[in-house]
């Protein structure tokens, strides 16, 4: 392990102990476990023995890191320094929960991050079983594998064997994504904080791309996004109609009926997008859909219009976007709520003049 985390992996492990959790205790020894596989990248690059393909990688991850900080304002840290093989394909599964005739996920709350609306495990058997235990209280759950995640600079996080998995684009926008978590981040708000570095996530592979004059790339970039855009709006479509059959006065086997036919409808709308944009059926809306299925499309993705419209409101400006968004992050939940509602309303008037956004902002 590095020295500098010695300390502070103990002083985790004993407040796990002290919390009575096993929960926490999973999570220490979880994280612990990343870190003491670190290896420097610097030192793994200059190995002979290193696979050419390790080799490309890494190399793509300390430009791209260095590209963070001096073209995205993000931390300048010890944090995607090193490199650490967990020998698996994920890192974290997440398990999400939600009352059978509700989309308002089961929040859980940590003594530092604040309240999320998942629970991560560092072994999918107890994840598993986890997710089980709700499912037999009644709730509709889900399990996804995570390939990243960050400590919010409290410790110096490793890229991941993990993260390897993806193409050199997505490794690249996950990097931004996670540091972007280390620039701001607040409690009890997982939708503003995802869907924060999504959109600077994005914002970055688009410079980054532009930068290297990869203007396939780009294309190629943004056909993806808009198609996970268009997934998006059914799931927020069919989340709609959801919320509308669960507030009805209705016997509860008839919005069962309901619920059944209309995820279904979903899942048959998302197949077909995807067979239209020659893409594999898509793991978590395909398939047997429930509430559960539906949170993490909201957290990542349904603040991202509001976010978009600053940074046009801005002039494209990174600073002036940052800015912008920690005054949002510094109201009151209601009235941030408000204000990224009223955002997201102007997403099409953000590819307009901006100045009929700025007078908006003048207020935050």
């Amino acid at each position: 392990m590095f020295p500098d985390t010695t300390m502070r992996m103990f002083l985790i492990v004993a407040m796990s102990v002290a919390l009575s959790g096993c929960y926490y205790l999973q999570a220490a020894q979880g994280q612990l476990q990343v870190l003491n596989k670190r290896v420097p990248i610097a030192e793994l690059i200059q190995d002979p023995e290193i696979p050419d393909d390790l080799d490309a990688r890494l190399q793509l991850i300390v430009e791209a890191r260095q590209f963070s900080i001096s073209e995205l304002g993000l931390p300048d840290n010890d944090s995607y320094l090193s490199y650490s093989d967990i020998g698996r394909d994920f890192v974290v599964w997440n398990v999400y929960a939600a009352p059978e005739f509700s989309l308002e996920p089961k929040h859980w709350c940590y003594p530092i991050v604040g309240c999320v609306s998942y629970r991560g495990y560092f072994s999918e058997d107890a994840a598993n079983r986890v997710a089980a235990k709700l499912g037999r209280r009644g709730y509709d759950v889900a399990v996804g594998g995570v390939t990243a995640y960050s400590t919010l600079g409290r410790f110096d996080d490793p890229v991941l064997n993990t993260m390897m998995r993806w193409n050199d684009v997505q490794l690249v926008a996950v990097l931004f994504h996670e540091l972007a978590h280390q620039l701001l981040y607040i409690k009890d708000d997982t939708a503003f904080n995802e869907s924060f570095a999504t959109t600077v996530e994005e914002i970055g592979i688009e410079r980054w791309l532009e930068q290297r004059g990869k203007h396939d790339e780009i294309a190629a970039y943004r056909k993806r996004k808009e198609l996970h855009r268009r997934l998006v709006r059914l799931a927020d479509v069919a989340g709609q109609d959801l919320n509308a059959y669960f507030a009805e006065t209705l016997d509860p086997d008839e919005k069962r009926l309901l619920k059944e036919h209309r995820l279904e409808l979903l899942s048959e709308n998302v197949a077909a997008e995807l067979q239209q944009a020659g893409r594999t059926p898509d793991h978590w809306l395909s398939g047997k859909l429930n509430n559960a299925h539906l949170i993490p499309m909201t957290l990542y993705e349904g603040r991202v219009p509001a976010f978009r419209a600053l940074l046009v409101a801005c002039h494209e400006d990174i600073e002036c976007f940052y800015a912008q968004s920690r005054m949002l992050s510094d109201l009151d939940k209601p009235e941030r709520d408000s204000r990224l509602d009223e955002l997201a309303r102007q997403d099409v008037a953000a590819r307009s003049p901006w100045n009929s956004i700025n007078t908006r902002l003048t207020a935050y």
